[in-house]
């Protein structure tokens, strides 16, 4: 039944941006700085036919706005922007195109590709400068009107200090899509994530931090559909303010609050993995779905010398142009609303170099930057950042604003060449496992600035990374893709093995690798399933791969093989707690005194020797040890952290005190019974740890 609208809209208010229920019926706010005319169209509740069409009436600061009596949530609407079609002074209006709204909250209908979704003609001879007619709403996802659910008042977060922090990576329906304790319905969604099962195996781990990877709402590339794949990661925002559809079981985003609100209250913390950096509508040749459509001069940065072609900093055709300070607005908007509604602890953005980038270039003093360190709820939380992108200069690592972590690739690849067995790697280890005070030691920054990681979505598992010398990407369907150079090694066969002694030592190396990652100075991350032994086969680019490839098989996890890893990360994360030394909140450079003859930090060869300058610089020299000492009451705490990179077994010796106690051993040869006295073995590829007391006396 027909709904009794007015004949016109009154004339509301231009914020908040969105459509916004107020209890007595809907406000719009639409911004476009060159638009002339700006229109809503409401559909039927599936979003299948048009019932009414009104332009809003008012145009303040910028913003078109009118309001809608009686309008109520669940209401369905799209937008139609009139104004000049002039690629070549970068505006693309088409009014035959409906588009979302960059505030939608919820989504209605569904999506189809076709080629009437494309602001200009596709196979037009003038290509982009070419005019499409063809109305796009059958074809077009609608936005849907929502009351906004709101936590309880007080603040839930468990605020876990930066140098407490262990990060775990997962992907919201790669985690329990496999996972049979999980009810079915319920897998692969946010109801899957917080499930009892879940909680257990994170606090099990000693994981203090969830970071998901993009939970907004994408589009699904249509290349990728038309070869029968998906885009899993989902680094292709079709909406900012919206959870993608997939992850919530029910279909209301309620279900993403209640699951951060029990992981919560397991003591466990949520990052969002966002990407502000570009949208879903590529270059211009791609669609007009919201952003191009509404204003494409004000929301994407143009060639200055050609404003019909995009600056492509990202990779993905476009670059959002946050110096523009609607588009900043929206961001911070959006950023709020995550903080604010869900509670979430915090952010890793995607390509941060991007967000950075003003005319003339990479700034950490950018608009982004300023806003979001001066914001008084967003400041607070965890902000983490991927330091780079592929525009000019587009590599900073250590150059993010004060506040911020980034993800250290330097890391990765020193500690993967070390374990492979590249010589000349002593100096570079020790720089790392340190802290990376020579790329974070200033501006007041401290150790957990490095985010440590050995891998990540974007490459290997662990243990790919010990199974295949080359990438296997060819369930893509594409070019090889991923990294150039993986740093990886099979250990003696490609791919899986039942030869003992390759396994051997392929378990030996993984173990080293993570020994590694948790006894450094810095912030840990940990790939969700590199604790059980997940495998992709190889494929290290599975960006397109919603299926067995990524998903996590959890039935590892239950094997004897499985369950000794687990115990094994959950002892390396019981010892980091134990040890407040190697959550150092300050580097640590070796100038401080614990106890006589004893610093805080100290580097040793295999012979209890300390390092000399030729030592260091000793291309065949792949044995290490770092000493770590923490003062403690009346008492020293020491860290010995063995390494023996090279092919064969070594005789390490460590300097006094002699009642070292063995933590742990990579190569499972020492037991944590084990007391050494002076001189004790480590095997190829392995890792030691131990640790030992001083007793300081009533006055320290």
């Amino acid at each position: 039944m027909m709904r009794p609208w007015p004949e016109r809209l009154e004339a509301g208010l231009p914020y908040p941006l969105g459509a916004t229920w107020d209890g007595r019926g809907v406000n719009f706010a639409v911004f476009s700085a060159h638009a002339e005319r700006m229109e809503v169209c409401l559909f039927d509740d599936g979003g299948k036919r048009e019932i009414a069409r009104f332009a809003l009436p008012e145009h303040t600061d910028e913003v078109f706005h009118g309001y809608l009596p009686n309008a109520m949530p669940g209401l369905v609407y799209g937008l139609r922007a009139y104004g000049p079609f002039d690629p070549a002074r970068g505006h693309r209006f088409n009014p035959h195109k409906l588009l979302l709204d960059p505030y939608a909250r919820a989504f209605a209908g569904h999506f189809r590709w076709t080629d009437a979704l494309f602001g200009h003609r596709i196979h037009s001879a003038r290509a982009d400068l070419s005019f499409d007619r063809r109305d796009s709403a059958p074809a077009m996802l609608k936005a849907r009107v929502v009351e906004d659910g709101a936590l309880p008042d007080e603040d839930c977060r468990p605020r876990v200090p930066w140098s407490d922090t262990v990060i775990y990576e997962a992907h919201v329906r790669g985690l329990t899509r496999l996972l049979e304790e999980v009810p079915v319905p319920q897998r692969g969604t946010f109801a899957g994530l917080c499930h009892p099962y879940v909680i257990a195996h994170l606090r099990r781990l000693g994981v203090t931090t969830l970071e998901l990877m993009p939970v907004h709402a994408i589009l699904q590339d249509r290349l990728l559909l038309e070869r029968k794949l998906a885009n899993y990661w989902g680094y292709n925002t079709l909406g900012f303010f919206a959870v993608e559809p997939r992850y919530l079981a029910r279909g209301v985003a309620d279900e993403m609050r209640m699951a951060i609100r029990r992981l919560h209250k397991a003591g466990i913390e949520v990052i969002l993995d966002v990407v502000y950096n570009h949208t879903c509508e590529g270059d211009e040749t791609g669609p007009t779905l919201s952003w191009r459509g509404l204003d494409n001069q004000s929301y994407y940065r143009l060639l200055p010398e050609n404003r019909r072609h995009y600056i492509n900093d990202t990779g993905t055709g476009n670059t959002l142009n946050l110096s523009h300070p609607r588009v900043l607005q929206m961001v911070m908007d959006s950023l709020r609303y995550w903080a604010n509604t869900f509670q979430v602890d915090g952010f890793r953005f995607d390509l941060g170099m991007t967000l950075g980038r003003e005319d003339n270039g990479y700034d950490p003093g950018a608009g982004f930057f300023d806003a979001l360190r001066q914001d008084p709820l967003l400041s607070r939380l965890k902000l983490v950042t991927e330091p780079w992108d592929l525009g000019l200069g587009g590599y900073r690592l250590g150059h993010m604003p004060p506040g911020f972590a980034e993800w250290n690739d330097k890391y990765r690849d020193t500690l993967r060449r070390y374990w492979r067995g590249d010589g000349g790697q002593r100096g570079e280890l020790a720089r790392r496992l340190s802290g990376s005070a020579d790329v974070f030691g200033h501006g007041s920054r401290r150790p957990w600035a490095s985010v440590n990681f050995i891998t990540a979505h974007d490459g290997m598992t662990l243990e790919d990374l010990v199974s295949y010398t080359a990438r296997k990407n060819e369930a893509n369907g594409e070019g090889p893709g991923g990294h150039g150079d993986t740093l990886s090694a099979n250990w003696g066969k490609e791919g899986p093995s039942d030869d003992g002694q390759i396994t051997a030592r392929r378990e030996t190396i993984k173990r080293s690798l993570l020994v590694s990652l948790l006894m450094s100075l810095g912030t840990p991350m940990l790939l969700s399933g590199d604790e059980f032994g997940r495998s992709q086969g190889g494929n290290d680019n599975a960006y397109c791969q919603d299926n067995e490839i990524s998903w996590l098989d959890w039935s590892l996890a239950a094997s004897d093989r499985g369950q000794a890893l687990i115990d094994f990360v959950s002892r390396l994360t019981e010892i980091r707690r134990a040890y407040p030394v190697l959550r150092s909140p300050r580097f640590l450079h070796g100038h401080d005194l614990i106890a006589p003859g004893i610093r805080n930090i100290d580097w040793f060869d295999e012979k209890g020797r300390f390092l000399t300058e030729q030592d260091w610089h000793f291309a065949e020299g792949r044995a290490l040890t770092m000493r770590l000492a923490g003062r403690r009451r009346t008492r020293a705490d020491l860290i010995a952290l063995c390494l023996n990179g090279a092919a064969t077994k070594l005789a390490f010796h460590l300097p006094d005190p002699s009642a070292w106690r063995v933590l742990v051993d990579s190569a499972g040869k020492l037991s944590s019974h084990d007391r050494v006295l002076h001189g004790f073995s480590v095997e190829a590829g392995a890792a030691v740890v131990l640790a030992a007391h001083l007793d300081l006396g009533p006055g320290g």
